[in-house]
């Protein structure tokens, strides 16, 4: 063996045993901030853990979430898996059009027949006599999948599960938004470019649309990194939030049932946190009521949503005395009567296609 070769296995074991040394003696992360996720804890050693193999498979999950330069490797993988073999995708995220979008594929029928099912089971229960509207968030996969060589759920096969719900009136979105009206690096849609679907929406509603001339987009200080920025492990540019601002936005008062507190529709210290579109209505909230105080009518809307349904509400209370947001995500369908009081309002339900797709989530 020459010295070379011997000194290199030396600098080799060196550099594993100091990175083992690392693992054992680092205090494991909870999260991982930019995958927005929790990370794997030390298993629990126990006899039947160990005896059925469910304590190494555990510690195997542990070991690879704790890695020491995990997010180092993890974005030398990405820039391996796209510049050098020219892989379509890293963990599941692709880039086109200068967009970073998950595989949303194939579409899970099963699922949406459960959302289906689940959203008639509440009209039946709750607001038999109430005017009913379906509408469907595409995700923009809808509009970059299939059009750059991706695969891509049958969306249209979706939208007419949707839209053959009983007893209700279906709001089409999607001639509505395009590729561009979505963050780059995240998954939701982008307030300041919502009017026309906020237009299509009203027009269905019979109330009147937002005039955009009314509005300011305020930028917020800091760069938006969305979920997909993490996920995806590459450089990528990141975006800028921009939240709606107008005199009716100024004046309107959101009560949050879970906290028992009243804000604006924008919750301003959420700028400082981690995910920047948690400024909308204070992101994941099971139920919310927008009170309108300057209405000049007595109507009231209820909307049954997930996260996207966060940006465009405001841009319907011009419309409304009240505008309750309901997700039921957080918050057992079973539970609402003891919440709500559901006397004729009008009721919309507005979910993403991710939901749908994926509706085990809707409780």
């Amino acid at each position: 063996m020459t010295k070379w070769k011997y000194w290199g296995m030396v600098a080799v074991a060196a550099l594993w045993l100091g990175i083992a040394l690392i693992a054992w003696v680092k205090i494991p992360d909870a999260l991982s901030l930019q995958e927005r996720r929790p990370l794997a804890q030390f298993p629990e050693v126990r006899l039947e853990n160990v005896g059925n193999g469910k304590f190494m498979e555990d510690f195997e999950s542990y070991t690879l979430d704790q890695f020491p330069g995990r997010n180092m490797f993890r974005r030398l993988k990405a820039l391996t898996h796209y510049y050098v073999f020219w892989q379509g995708d890293n963990n599941g995220i692709y880039l086109t059009q200068g967009q970073a979008a998950a595989l949303e594929y194939p579409l899970r029928e099963n699922s949406v027949d459960r959302a289906v099912k689940l959203m008639s089971g509440l009209q039946e229960k709750y607001f038999p006599d109430s005017r009913v509207f379906v509408s469907v968030v595409p995700d923009k996969g809808y509009y970059l999948a299939s059009a750059n060589g991706y695969p891509a759920m049958d969306y249209e096969k979706l939208f007419a599960k949707m839209a053959a719900m009983k007893n209700t009136s279906y709001v089409n979105l999607t001639d509505c938004l395009s590729g561009e009206d979505y963050y780059s690096t995240d998954t939701h849609w982008r307030q300041e470019r919502l009017f026309n679907a906020a237009g299509r929406l009203c027009t269905a509603l019979d109330i009147p649309a937002p005039r955009q001339e009314e509005y300011r987009a305020v930028a917020a200080a800091e760069p938006f990194y969305g979920v997909y920025y993490g996920q995806a492990a590459l450089p990528l540019k990141p975006d800028r939030l921009y939240t709606l601002e107008s005199e009716l936005m100024d004046q309107c008062r959101v009560y949050n049932y879970e906290t028992g507190a009243t804000i604006g529709i924008y919750d301003r210290e959420k700028l400082k946190g981690d995910d920047l579109y948690e400024v909308f209505l204070s992101g994941s909230v099971s139920l919310l009521t927008i009170e309108n105080p300057v209405a000049e009518t007595d109507r009231e809307l209820i909307v049954f949503r997930d996260s996207f349904g966060s940006a465009i509400a405001p841009l319907l209370v011009q419309g409304y005395k009240t505008v309750t947001l309901v997700d039921i995500r957080y918050l057992s369908s079973a539970m609402l009567g003891r919440f709500l009081d559901f006397h004729g309002q009008d009721v919309l339900f507005l979910y993403s296609t991710i939901v749908l797709n994926n509706s085990e989530t809707l409780k």
